[in-house]
């Protein structure tokens, strides 16, 4: 993870923040996917309450420009200012990013009453613990290339390390154990 390349996000009135965040990185994951990369990482520098207007991908050079040979911006390059491959400066610190999941949820409920291994007392109290205990991490909203059904991937920042981790990362860019610089 020794380079970068910025996405900056520039939302206009036909293509809202969020909608481009969501078309943009669902592009990013199918290039991923196309190019069977597990070298590439991603983050969102600029996250607070939402992931914010700056994707940051890291990897070695060779990699992401490969990552660049096809347009996989393709039509979102005019709401997009792309930087240069850069290398990452000395002395930052590393975190993960990576995917997080609700252990509780109406797709498993649905299961479950369709199994019949719950009963209708059981199904409240299900739903109850469900929404109290829900994600309020930021997300991107995808839509299944096999399905056409959307789903959001919530997204968790680890903590701060002074040394990286090496590791793999999944085809959107994520992992619990690689580090990616962060600055």
């Amino acid at each position: 993870m020794d380079y970068y390349l910025d996405i900056r996000l520039m939302p206009k009135k036909e293509m809202r923040e969020n909608i481009l965040l969501n078309q943009l990185y669902s592009s990013f994951h199918k290039r991923l996917y196309d190019l069977k990369s597990t070298t590439i990482g991603i983050s969102f520098p600029e996250y607070r309450l939402k992931l914010g207007r700056l994707l940051r991908i890291h990897g070695k050079k060779e990699d992401l420009k490969k990552l660049e040979e096809k347009d996989w911006l393709g039509k979102y390059r005019d709401f997009c200012k792309v930087g240069t491959i850069t290398a990452v400066a000395k002395n930052v610190k590393y975190r993960t990013v990576s995917r997080v999941q609700q252990n509780m949820t109406e797709a498993k409920l649905r299961r479950l009453i369709k199994r019949g291994s719950i009963s209708d007392e059981a199904v409240k109290k299900y739903r109850i613990k469900m929404y109290e205990g829900g994600l309020d991490n930021p997300f991107v909203e995808l839509v299944s290339m096999s399905n056409g059904q959307r789903h959001r991937r919530f997204i968790e920042f680890g903590n701060l390390k002074d040394i990286a981790v090496e590791g793999e990362f999944d085809q959107f860019g994520l992992s619990t154990t690689a580090t990616i610089p962060w600055f």
